[in-house]
């Protein structure tokens, strides 16, 4: 008894900590958010408590049909959760904005403090990059705090690490200020401090590729479960009597739930790295092509779902039933992989630029060095080396430099038509190190080092993405293959005409087909698989980090998987049942 009790003791204090720490986090997030928590009590909390009662007093005194009335109160609790802890959500956010950007951040810090620049100007100017978000918000507030309160800059990172949502930036800021202090220059601390921010970044990066493969067998599971669930809401009202229309509707609204819920979910645990780079003051070639694809595409979809509307109507010689109604769903899709092959094409060229980019800027570095010489004379020897896919933008780059255009306006054409948001934000921070003294081998090797250890995180995204793509395709078959063939059983059945009459055994009360809209419910179907084909794309997309484009292929082939498989599902079970 005694062991037991042992046992049970640390079950309840780890739950206890786990709460604990849960409200301490709630109230530390109302502390620091910019509205008075009073303010936002009374505000949100108050009105989401009135709608929790209100929703509770509809459960109760409306008569409302069960399946509508319990969802009622549950939302109404759903309200209220969410406001309680909405200032939570937001703080979890910035934290993870901030640890998202933290390792590019950093580099950006390390190649400014390299250069002629005062520590303080550092964090000025990084405070000006406003692609940083949150972190950039700190070091303003850090240079804030100097100015205006005439503190210290060891003191300013010192008071920032003890507000800030995450433990990674506030130990880096913890670090700093003891460094400062210590009178270690920035630019020592901040190189010492590269590799373990990689080293941290990666773990982060890993452990959100394994999240993801938690997600993929939850989805499974979950996927599987509706699935069965579906056939039974086919089947079964064939032997219960009740309206097969409504429960099959009720499981796809759940199915369409399920999968938004996944896709939220996916998007919020897969890393935020970025691949594609747009700039905002111009529209480039590759804009343009993706641009027109985009509208062919979707023009000739329309002009398919009119010519399919022509013939389902009866308007032509072509008898609409000869058409099965899934291979409607999915002719119209057709067009769209254009615009997906064309986004496929051009992202391929991305990742080509990203891999050469590496070389060039560790060659374009030492080069400078060792000739002791300006970028465009180290350049007119490189644009004849072969950088592969960013050969032809290195030649740009020179030829720009070379007519003297402004330095700044040659790299940003350069970072544009290279459309990689990598290549934009080292590109810069070589540029901006360059402008103010720093030493070029230094900061190529430094931009190529951290790079490459993106480039390999990138290959194990790629192949999480590989292997969600055969996941989501094998699902997506199985499970149209289970929802047709109930759909099929419950048609042939209904077809049989079973309407005997007899004194000891009344089959019509046993089989019960006269509920059956057998049209309406493969309506609902069709509807189903293009909800998962919608869905299931765009989960492929957040898991890739791919243009948005690329999704439409993914949409398209699952569309016609769906649509073939749910065909020949209904002739297969016809030629058996019927032989």
């Amino acid at each position: 008894m005694v062991a037991e009790d042992v046992d049970a003791e640390p079950t309840g204090t780890l739950e206890n900590i786990e709460l604990g720490d849960l409200i301490a986090s709630v109230v530390e997030s109302y502390r620091q958010m910019p509205m008075p928590a009073y303010t936002y009590a009374l505000l949100v909390v108050v009105p989401s408590i009135v709608f929790l009662f209100a929703s509770v007093a509809t459960f109760l005194f409306l008569d409302l049909p069960l399946f509508v009335a319990v969802p009622v109160p549950m939302l109404g609790a759903l309200v209220l959760v969410a406001a309680i802890l909405y200032p939570k959500i937001k703080r979890d956010q910035r934290k993870t904005q901030m640890e998202n950007q933290f390792h590019l951040f950093v580099t950006h810090m390390t190649i400014l403090s390299t250069t002629n620049i005062d520590r303080v100007e550092v964090f000025r100017r990084i405070g000006n990059e406003h692609e940083y978000g949150p972190l950039a918000e700190e070091s303003r507030r850090i240079v804030q705090l100097i100015d205006a309160w005439n503190q210290s800059l060891d003191d300013a990172c010192r008071m920032r690490a003890n507000k800030v949502p995450s433990n990674l930036v506030a130990d880096f800021l913890d670090r700093l200020a003891y460094t400062i202090n210590s009178g270690e220059s920035l630019e020592s601390y901040l190189t010492s401090e590269q590799d373990s921010i990689i080293r941290n970044y990666v773990t982060v990066y890993q452990g959100q590729l394994e999240n993801l493969q938690v997600m993929k067998d939850l989805y499974l599971s979950m996927v599987l479960s509706v699935t069965f669930a579906l056939v039974f809401a086919t089947v079964l009202p064939i032997l219960s009597g009740t309206n097969p229309t409504l429960t099959v509707s009720s499981v796809v609204v759940l199915y369409t739930f399920i999968q938004i819920g996944f896709v939220y979910a996916i998007y919020t645990v897969s890393p935020s790295d970025p691949l594609w780079y747009f700039p905002e003051n111009r529209t480039t070639s590759t804009e343009w092509r993706l641009r027109i694809a985009t509208t062919v595409g979707i023009g000739l979809s329309l002009v398919l779902v009119a010519g399919e509307l022509v013939v389902f109507l009866g308007w032509t010689s072509i008898a609409p039933r000869s058409i099965p109604l899934p291979l409607y769903a999915a002719i119209p899709t057709t067009p769209l992989v254009i615009p997906g092959l064309v986004a496929r094409a051009e992202e391929e060229r991305v990742k080509d630029r990203d891999d050469a980019f590496t070389n060039f800027i560790r060659a374009l570095g030492a080069s400078e060095t060792a000739r002791q010489t300006t970028t465009t004379r180290v350049l007119e020897t490189l644009r004849t080396k072969e950088f592969g896919a960013l050969t032809g933008l290195v030649d740009d780059l020179y030829k720009r430099l070379n007519l003297r255009i402004d330095a700044s306006k040659a790299w940003r054409h350069f970072s544009a038509d290279a459309h990689s948001y990598l290549i934009q934000k080292f590109s810069e921070m070589y540029l901006i190190g360059r402008q103010m003294g720093g030493d070029p081998k230094h900061l190529g090797n430094l931009i190529s080092g951290n790079m490459s250890e993106v480039q390999q995180l990138r290959q194990r995204r790629n192949q999480a993405a590989s292997t969600m793509i055969g996941v989501l395709y094998g699902i997506t078959a199985a499970a149209t293959f289970a929802f047709f063939i109930g759909l099929g059983i419950v048609d042939v059945i209904s077809g049989l005409g079973l309407s005997f009459s007899n004194s000891a055994l009344d089959i019509g009360s046993i089989i019960n087909t006269a509920v059956y809209d057998i049209q309406l419910i493969e309506y609902l179907l069709v509807v189903t698989i293009l909800i998962n084909a919608v869905l299931s794309s765009l989960m492929i997309r957040v898991i890739d980090g791919g243009h948005k484009v690329n999704a439409y292929l993914h949409f398209v082939v699952l569309t016609w998987i769906s649509a073939i498989i749910g065909s020949l599902t209904l002739s297969l079970v016809e030629s058996l049942l019927t032989v």
